[in-house]
């Protein structure tokens, strides 16, 4: 790939990336039924209070979740509908590839033993 198509990449690298976590995927998918406490997403998702912090500052980082403080609990949203439709696309891709994604020799979760 040459170096100007891959300049132009980084955005979208970054971004899939930042949905390529498990845990971040989770909290993505979770804060797609509403707002959520980290106490909420915590129950929820099974995890300690310092890993779904760390992974919703990186998700704010991104720009992809924002928070709202009501008293001393801050609320957490997804900032972008349009991620939305990202994730329904790629329900979509993998519906209609019959999963061969999660074969795949590089990413596939056959490789996570």
């Amino acid at each position: 790939m040459s170096a100007n198509v891959a300049a132009g990449m980084e955005p979208a690298v970054a971004l899939f990336r930042s949905l390529a976590d498990q845990t971040r995927l989770g909290i993505v998918r979770r804060l797609a039924a509403g707002e959520a406490r980290v106490v909420d997403l915590t129950g929820e998702l099974g995890l300690a209070q310092s890993t779904v912090s760390k992974h919703l500052a990186c998700l704010r980082d991104c720009g992809l979740v924002d928070f709202r403080v009501e008293g001393r609990q801050s609320f957490y949203t997804l900032t972008r509908p349009e991620l939305l439709d990202l994730l329904a696309a790629a329900e979509g891709l993998l519906t209609s590839t019959g999963h061969a994604v999660a074969l795949c020799p590089t990413y596939g979760s056959e490789l996570r033993t």
